[in-house]
């Protein structure tokens, strides 16, 4: 019996095989899995200036295929399923001009959904719009995913934790 793979297997039906989060992009596979405590983590809308507000260290991985798609929730969704988060930030809606809006986002209320579902013990904590851009650029930003997600205020920023559990 020999050890060597089928010539007809590429890398990528490997990781969707073999691994168990639903994350299975290996370039932000790669970058996760150099990362450690506190480094941070972009999920950004399709309207997130990607190309100038991210830290000097930051890796861009840009998933905006369409409008819509996908969005950060579904991106949150496989992130919260590699790594460990610690923190969780938006960015504060404005309360007037072109921008405002009444109350919460609704993908905020996905986020929530999403995060207590991963079973991942933080709450949303929303920065003013300047503050947040300075939270994204500094050296512990590792990567941005830039989404093609719509949605006002739809920007997050991770924090990543500790794995707690031995293996």
């Amino acid at each position: 019996m020999t050890n060597q793979l089928p010539t007809d297997i590429r890398p990528r039906d490997l990781a969707a095989g073999m691994l168990l989060s639903k994350l299975i992009h290996p370039e932000i596979l790669a970058i996760l899995a150099a990362s450690g405590h506190h480094g941070t983590i972009l999920i950004a809308d399709g309207n997130y200036p990607a190309s100038t507000k991210r830290g000097p260290n930051a890796k861009l991985v840009s998933l905006n295929l369409m409008p819509g798609i996908p969005t950060c929730d579904q991106v949150l969704q496989a992130i919260l399923s590699a790594v460990p988060i610690e923190r969780a930030q938006t960015m504060q809606t404005e309360k007037d001009g072109p921008y405002a809006i009444a109350g919460d986002p609704p993908v905020w209320d996905d986020y929530r959904r999403t995060i207590k579902t991963a079973n991942v013990n933080v709450s949303l904590d929303a920065l003013e719009k300047w503050a947040f851009y300075d939270a994204v650029i500094t050296e512990d930003h590792v990567l941005t995913i830039q989404t093609g997600d719509q949605q006002r205020y739809a920007n997050l920023l991770l924090t990543l934790g500790v794995r707690m559990e031995s293996p």
